[in-house]
């Protein structure tokens, strides 16, 4: 069983769209977000699949989202028709965090594979789980995005180093961090020199669920990442549908 956010109550969070972030931007892809995470970032725009009723890990919205609503258990084959029967053949898992459903994902990719083969697979991380050995077979591409001290999640939990040394060594593996002020960049630095981070498998994208958000951080963000030997990313999606559900 694979354990999804949802759109609505009962419907799960499968859909197509255009990637919005990362070395996919604007490519069509479709989504299969997935429920839990094992960390809890502040700014986080997918609390709805982590912040349930008890969970006091702080957020800045404060809200606390009603389990039986927002998370639905679907078993690996049901997953795999859904996303067989939307039109993108780049398949993007994403979630809450993936990786913490990695045998169950690997059991719907090889059901997928019986429907529809061919599809390029893309996992969204943050970094600190390992992959399952019979998922990591299947993917193509890994969208690594390390959280910074802004994120609030203690480095201890947020940056493992043995995890963060194995992602840099994974040509398959793009990193993306999430900056929010110009205080983030030196440790964005750091975290290059440190594990060996190639500028060309290095994204910067600004923090922000607003169009007018992300235009004034893209200004100084993108200077610095041309000065730097960095790569930029917008949020396409924003720009597009707004900070919704099922974009």
């Amino acid at each position: 069983m694979l354990t999804l956010a949802t759109t609505n109550p009962c419907e799960p969070e499968i859909f197509a769209s255009l990637q919005g972030e990362g070395p996919s931007i604007g490519r069509p892809s479709t989504f299969v977000r997935l429920s839990r995470c094992n960390l809890a970032c502040e700014w986080c725009d997918t609390a709805y699949t982590w912040r349930f009723a008890g969970d006091n890990r702080p957020h800045r919205d404060g809200l606390a989202f009603e389990r039986t609503a927002n998370q639905l258990a679907l078993d690996e084959a049901a997953v795999a028709h859904a996303v067989a029967a939307l039109p993108p053949e780049r398949l993007v898992l994403t979630g809450g965090e993936p990786l913490l459903q990695g045998a169950a994902l690997a059991r719907m990719l090889v059901a997928l594979d019986a429907l529809r083969p061919g599809f390029h697979v893309e996992v969204e991380t943050n970094g600190t789980v390992a992959p399952n050995t019979a998922l990591d077979a299947r993917v193509q591409q890994y969208n690594v995005s390390p959280k910074l001290a802004h994120s609030g999640n203690p480095a201890a939990l947020a940056l493992i180093p043995e995890r963060l040394a194995a992602w840099a060594a994974e040509p398959r593996a793009f990193f993306k961090f999430v900056v929010a002020g110009t205080d983030d960049l030196a440790e964005v630095l750091e975290l290059q020199q440190a594990y060996a981070i190639p500028g060309p498998r290095l994204f910067l994208m600004p923090e922000g669920r607003s169009s007018d958000v992300l235009r004034e951080r893209s200004r100084w963000l993108a200077d610095f990442c041309a000065s730097n030997g960095l790569r930029f990313t917008d949020r396409l999606h924003i720009h597009l549908w707004g900070d919704t559900r099922g974009t």
